[in-house]
């Protein structure tokens, strides 16, 4: 990785030594935290990663999560961290230090369909994310299985729809199927009718190096379908972040991104101004830092991290130091 160590104003992508660590640490007060290939791989804790939380906790730093994936809630999610090893507030406290795709995107739609008497959504998404959004106020219809009904074009076109859906809002389902993908195409051809992703990503990583297709496989599928764009609510858009800071009340310059994506977590960071820090537990590699450093275009060339562990168990050695 001697390319991406190079010297000049470009100097980023160094890896965190236990010294570096610990000059970084004193200059933030809070880490914010991907979660699938960064803190675990499907219901694995990376090994390391809790005893780092704990021993960042013990160290008074804020802790944030912000994740993509849609299909956990806030609380569901504090629970996972709890059961795995992390730590983190139970009771009524619980979930507040984390930012899901599923959460925030209840909090654009209640501010993008403010004023609309009993909104509704059309979801292809799955129950936490059913959860957020009614919880805010927004009906939502079309979770769960919905089979082909009729025998052809024509009878699928013929089918019902719900009265009064204002938004068609594509998360992680595991139930989608071509007659969702045609009710939804049909919701958004009536006038005003928002199209919402919960994320673009294309692969969810799991153990044992092994992944499932992601939400934005199914996001571009719509958008395809019905020729619109959607509105994206998780990393990289500035939305999610938006999130975090107007209830952590960050201040950039003293705030960290740690995640295994360049295209997600660390754009995210390069965007908003953070320090940002490429853990290799997940999707992105060195080799993908050296084709963005070496590339011509100057928006990939931008998004390479200021520093890269092998693992979050890398914050150890500072923190027992």
């Amino acid at each position: 990785m001697a390319a991406a160590e190079a010297g000049g104003d470009d100097a980023r992508c160094v890896r965190l030594s236990a010294e570096r660590a610990q000059a970084l640490l004193a200059d933030v007060d809070t880490l914010l935290f991907d979660c699938d290939g960064v803190l675990w791989r499907g219901e694995t804790a990376v090994p390391g990663a809790p005893e780092a939380l704990k021993a960042l906790r013990a160290r008074g730093k804020r802790l944030g999560f912000i994740t993509n994936n849609s299909s956990k809630t806030r609380q569901a999610y504090a629970e996972k961290l709890r059961r795995l090893g992390f730590g983190g507030p139970a009771g009524s406290g619980a979930g507040l230090e984390v930012f899901g795709t599923a959460y925030c995107t209840a909090l654009y739609l209640r501010q993008r369909l403010a004023g609309a008497p009993a909104p509704k959504a059309y979801v292809l998404g799955g129950e936490a994310l059913k959860a957020e959004l009614e919880a805010v106020g927004v009906a939502c219809v079309g979770v769960g299985p919905e089979p082909l009904q009729g025998e052809g074009p024509r009878a699928w076109l013929d089918a019902p729809l719900e009265p009064d859906v204002r938004a068609v809002v594509v998360g992680f389902d595991p139930h989608f199927s071509y007659m969702k993908l045609t009710k939804a195409v049909r919701y958004l051809q009536q006038p005003g009718c928002l199209l919402v992703g919960t994320n673009m990503d294309n692969r969810l990583p799991l153990e044992n190096g092994r992944f499932i297709a992601g939400t934005g496989c199914l996001v571009r599928a719509v958008e395809m379908a019905s020729q619109r764009q959607a509105d994206i609510i998780g990393k990289p858009s500035r939305f999610i972040f938006d999130c975090v800071s107007q209830e952590y009340g960050i201040n950039p310059e003293r705030t960290v991104m740690v995640g295994d994506r360049l295209d997600t977590d660390i754009l995210l960071g390069v965007t908003c101004g953070l320090k940002t820090i490429l853990t290799l537990t997940g999707v992105s590699t060195l080799g993908d830092v050296k084709s963005n450093q070496e590339s011509d275009c100057m928006s990939k060339k931008t998004v390479v991290p200021d520093f890269y562990v092998d693992s979050i168990a890398d914050f150890l050695p500072a923190l027992q130091g």
